[in-house]
């Protein structure tokens, strides 16, 4: 089932505002797909997915490697709980400044009820949205 981005249903917004845990889908340079468990926060008034992570992780280079495509690299954030199930699907970038980490850590402290460790080599693959599907 298709939503929209921007004004998801009630109940597709509620489901991504439960405490889930996500995969977030990368490409690897070979065109492989490189699935991993993160928490993710959604955005609907911006548009925007976001993952807060360790700037050396395999998914951050596997964005930094195809950001060069127009936009972004392709990637897709989901979730599912029984029959429930979300994915959201973009272009994602790797943000270092401080207010962009500032930002994502304090949305991840509120969808999953705590703050994460001090990181200094913490990064945010912003996501922006092109598609959203699901049955919530």
């Amino acid at each position: 089932m298709s939503h929209d981005v921007l004004n998801p249903t009630p109940e597709y917004l509620a489901f991504w505002r439960e405490r889930h845990v996500c995969t977030l889908t990368t490409h690897r340079p070979d065109g492989s797909p490189h699935v991993v468990p993160v928490g993710v926060t959604y955005d609907p008034e911006a548009g925007l997915a976001r993952v807060i992570s360790n700037r050396h992780s395999r998914k951050v280079r596997n964005i930094l490697v195809a950001a060069a495509e127009p936009g972004g690299a392709r990637v897709a954030v989901c979730q599912m709980e029984g029959r429930r199930w979300a994915t959201l699907e973009g272009r994602a970038v790797v943000r270092t400044d401080e207010a962009s980490v500032a930002d994502a850590v304090a949305r991840y402290a509120v969808r999953y009820g705590r703050v994460p460790s001090p990181n200094p080599d913490r990064v945010v693959v912003e996501i922006t949205l092109e598609r959203a599907m699901g049955r919530a």
